[in-house]
């Protein structure tokens, strides 16, 4: 087995604010997850894994970019309003495989008008990047192909640019434009499951920070995918949002306005972890 995977979940603009604040507090603690031999990063998490991956300095800039007063930006805010909330849940209640999912939500994507123009959505995920090229680290960006609904990986050996593999990622579907970069069309990662932390399979030691905790009938939660992992004879933890944090997210992950309380909650919560993901960590 390889040694160490980091997975880093989706979960929209304050899974990105919560996921940084629980890194930022972990390093600060002396664990510090940028030394992983593979990071797996979809939608928020594509975000932060790409700072991450570039080391821990990446992640204490972002982490101090939460606490800032939100962009007034249609590419930085975005809301699933209860029409599309109510597409999601029928189209997963109609569907056996999260394949046929990503199929549905992909043709949603396709017939719904977007909060921004796809160049504007590009030069927002691209502002965020600490580079428009690809981390020597290796790291995995999870899309989902919006004609077949399979999930799929860039990483710096394809023909897609980082920032257009962490746009697809983070191309919420009915709220963000759906992606089309090297020959397909992408929509969020996190559609095919919270967290896809079956792609660490092969690791000895995985842990898992997923601002989504729970599945669905076709869905696995980012616990079911560890204990299949683990199954298989890695270590694994894995954090989720606890009431704090739950409470400091609110009803809308894609709010600017909770990007600060949620990164302060995830710094919070960290200290809870620290101990539990260094055993892991250092073996």
């Amino acid at each position: 087995m390889a040694d160490t995977a980091l997975v880093l979940g989706a979960g929209g603009v304050t899974g990105t604010a919560w996921e940084t604040g629980v890194l930022h507090g972990l390093a600060k603690a002396g664990v510090d997850l940028s030394t992983a031999d593979l990071i797996v990063g979809s939608s928020a998490g594509a975000i932060v894994g790409a700072q991450l991956a570039f080391g821990p300095a990446g992640v204490d800039a972002l982490y101090e970019r939460q606490l800032a007063a939100p962009e007034d930006e249609k590419a930085a805010a975005g809301r699933l309003g209860p029409v599309t909330v109510l597409r999601y849940a029928r189209a997963v209640l109609s569907s056996r495989t999260p394949e046929e999912y990503g199929r549905k939500l992909g043709a949603l994507a396709r017939n719904s008008r977007p909060a921004a123009t796809a160049d504007e959505r590009r030069e927002r995920i691209a502002s965020l990047l600490p580079s428009p090229e690809w981390p020597a680290r290796h790291l995995l960006v999870t899309a989902v192909d919006a004609s077949t609904g399979a999930l799929h990986t860039f990483d710096r050996t394809g023909p897609v640019t980082l920032a257009d593999a962490v746009t697809a990622s983070c191309a919420v579907p009915a709220v963000w434009p759906v992606v089309s970069a090297g020959g397909g069309d992408w929509i969020d990662g996190g559609v095919h499951s919270p967290a896809n932390a079956q792609l660490a399979s092969g690791y000895e030691r995985v842990v898992v920070i997923a601002p989504t905790a729970s599945g669905s009938k076709v869905i696995a939660s980012p616990r079911a995918q560890a204990a299949e992992l683990e199954a298989a004879g890695a270590r694994a933890e894995v954090i989720t949002p606890d009431a704090g944090t739950r409470k400091a997210i609110g009803r809308n992950s894609l709010d600017p306005a909770r990007r600060a309380a949620a990164a302060r909650a995830g710094l919070a919560q960290s200290a809870a972890h620290t101990e539990a993901v260094a055993a892991v960590w250092n073996g």
